[in-house]
């Protein structure tokens, strides 16, 4: 069913740059990952699609202050700071989406009235930003060792204006396109935990990308596994 979804959404295998190796048919650009980059953070990772780059930081379970102090879970923060200067509206919107996916996998109520902070630093966005930034807060969460009930991932796709899907799209592709969806998704049953839809598209046309989305996280939780299982052996 999964290839028939490719097949109908005429889904475009883009040619892109990075670490690991890309097969024929495969549309989403080259992942590069690593972990516990920073000493300062309980737990951090760089995330790289592409030429698009997040470098995530995650701090505790900590101290909480008491005017945020939730009595019977964690608070969960995020704060994304943009390459250069301040944060804006488009900066506030994505911590909001990336804060309410988190909330939707760690388990908050193993330790309540502590603080939980995500913060996801943008060092180049060449597409996809959105769920690059994703990718990066999970691998953060998971090297600081938050329990969390699923790990999560990003799915982005661009449509043309014949209809096509581009999975991973560029900046280019991004401004060139009718729409662009980017799918938060978890790892156990492909669940949509988060969307963040930009253009025009039909109910159909939704249903059809988001199964496309569904099916190419698989190789994104494969790329999380093996990069796990590359950090631990080496011990």
């Amino acid at each position: 069913m999964e290839e028939e979804t490719h097949t109908d959404a005429k889904i475009r295998a883009e040619n892109g740059t990075g670490s690991s190796p890309r097969g024929p048919g495969r549309s989403l650009r080259h992942f590069a990952c690593e972990q516990n980059l920073l000493s300062r953070p309980d737990g951090s990772a760089s995330f790289l699609q592409g030429d698009t780059s997040v470098l995530a930081g995650v701090y505790g379970p900590a101290e909480v202050k008491v005017s945020k102090e939730i009595f019977n879970k964690a608070t969960l923060e995020v704060i994304l700071r943009p390459k250069i200067g301040l944060p804006g509206v488009a900066e506030k919107s994505r911590e909001r989406l990336i804060r309410n996916t988190c909330e939707a996998v760690v388990l908050g109520t193993l330790h309540p009235r502590t603080s939980i902070t995500v913060v996801p630093q943008v060092v180049s966005d060449a597409g996809s930003l959105l769920a690059c930034c994703l990718n990066a807060a999970c691998m953060a969460l998971v090297d600081a060792g938050v329990p969390m009930r699923a790990l999560f991932c990003g799915v982005a796709c661009a449509l043309d204006s014949d209809g096509t899907l581009v999975l991973d799209p560029t900046s280019k592709q991004e401004k060139e396109a009718r729409a662009v969806l980017t799918f938060a998704l978890d790892s156990v049953e492909r669940k949509l935990l988060m969307s963040s839809t930009k253009g025009l598209y039909s109910d159909t046309e939704l249903q059809q990308y988001l199964a496309a989305a569904q099916a190419a996280s698989r190789h994104v939780f494969r790329f999380y596994r093996e990069s796990l299982q590359r950090r631990y052996s080496k011990s």
